[in-house]
């Protein structure tokens, strides 16, 4: 298998950060990496992924204020 990280054995992993846009963003349903492979997980080689744009991308709802009424209030 040919291995793309170039880190000595007992050193530590750095993470350097990665932009996927939702459109092209899985997940790996086995080891829960998200990455823009759609066939198959490149940490753990499974082929159980579930894209995110259709569970994340959704419409901004908009929020609803309260309205109040006003009422003269009753005094016995």
């Amino acid at each position: 298998m040919l291995s793309l990280i170039t880190k000595k054995p007992g050193e530590p992993m750095h993470m350097s950060p990665h932009y996927i846009p939702l459109t092209s963003a899985y997940l790996c349903t086995d080891c829960n990496c998200v990455s823009n492979c759609s066939r198959q997980c490149p940490a753990c080689a499974s082929e159980a992924l579930m894209g995110l744009s259709g569970i994340l991308n959704r419409e901004v709802e908009e929020i609803r204020q309260p309205s109040y009424t006003y009422a003269t209030a009753l005094v016995a």
